[in-house]
């Protein structure tokens, strides 16, 4: 490993270890499975880091878009845990316009940024602007919990996957669905999920006489729909959904997945097309999304899932 890439994941550990020094160290019991503490999860997130290498068929001034040594990142910054806004630099939140981002996806970005000795920029973008601003070149690269679906992929090359999200229904603990053992057990309640989302093109209409109201723009309004009322249930990812319920202990995940009463996919390429999530590049962008993949193909599911972990433990409130 070079120097300037050992200094580079020092500074990284740095980062985790402030980040550590500010979130709450009480375990917490949900499910019967054990929460480990911001502390923890940061010491498992340094373990990851640490064994990361710098890839040796890759070069960093040759990366296309990377030549001046900055990588130009897009996002919601309003899509938690993967993506969010807060008022500071706390937990190794990056200046974004509005104030700082940080989330899964700003740490992922990190990550790559520190192997290759880039420097990070992060542009707060609207969804449905996203893909047009990696198309135009506007950007670099999105790392904002985008699945990795054959219709995007004829727009932009991706990256990935760099997490693995399983499809869930998140209704309140005490209301009339609580206990839906499968989608048919929602028959006829009004539900939501985010704009331009596999969750309320495809999923939601599975559910039979299903009342869909108008699709969420971003996950907090989705979310922000069903504790207040307005609808019965969501449609959303296990982590989108594990981090309001962390944040909120009136709502319940629904997880039907491997059983005869979960959302159905015409074949298992469709589902791991919408569970698999991706890095958006510009089409024909070879060498950034090699560089990328030649990062993620250094950890497994479970170092994603330990990351994103870390992730929700030290999410604002919303």
């Amino acid at each position: 490993m070079t120097r300037r890439i050992l200094a580079a994941l020092m500074a990284l550990a740095m980062v985790f270890a402030l980040a550590a020094c500010g979130s709450g160290s009480t375990e917490e019991e949900t499910g019967g499975e054990e929460v480990l503490s911001a502390e923890e999860l940061q010491a498992q997130v340094q373990a990851i880091v640490d064994a990361l290498t710098v890839p040796e068929d890759v070069d960093p001034a040759a990366v296309q878009g990377c030549e001046d040594g900055v990588l130009t990142i897009a996002m919601e910054c309003a899509y938690a845990p993967y993506n969010w806004t807060q008022i500071d630099y706390s937990n190794g939140a990056v200046p974004i316009a509005s104030g700082y981002a940080n989330g899964y996806d700003v740490m992922i970005s990190q990550i790559i940024c520190d192997i290759y000795g880039w420097d990070l920029e992060v542009v707060a973008s609207a969804w449905d602007s996203l893909t047009p601003g990696v198309q135009s070149g506007i950007y670099d690269a999105n790392i904002a919990g985008q699945s990795m679906t054959a219709e995007r992929m004829e727009q932009v090359d991706m990256a990935g996957p760099y997490y693995y999200a399983e499809i869930v229904v998140v209704t309140t603990a005490d209301g009339e669905y609580a206990d839906a053992q499968s989608i048919a057990d929602l028959a006829g309640g009004t539900a939501t999920a985010q704009s331009g989302t596999i969750w309320y093109d495809s999923c939601l209409p599975q559910i039979p006489d299903v009342e869909l109201q108008p699709p969420a723009e971003t996950a907090p309004q989705m979310i922000m729909s069903l504790t207040t009322g307005q609808v019965d249930y969501i449609c959303t990812d296990v982590p989108t959904a594990t981090a309001a319920v962390r944040n909120n202990d009136g709502l319940k995940i629904l997880n039907f997945s491997g059983t005869d009463g979960d959302f159905q996919f015409a074949s298992e390429e469709e589902r791991a097309e919408n569970v698999n999530i991706g890095i958006s590049v510009q089409k024909g962008n070879e060498t950034l999304r090699d560089a990328i993949n030649a990062v993620l193909e250094q950890m497994d599911a479970d170092d994603f899932n330990t990351i994103m972990s870390y992730a929700i433990a030290i999410q604002p409130e919303i």
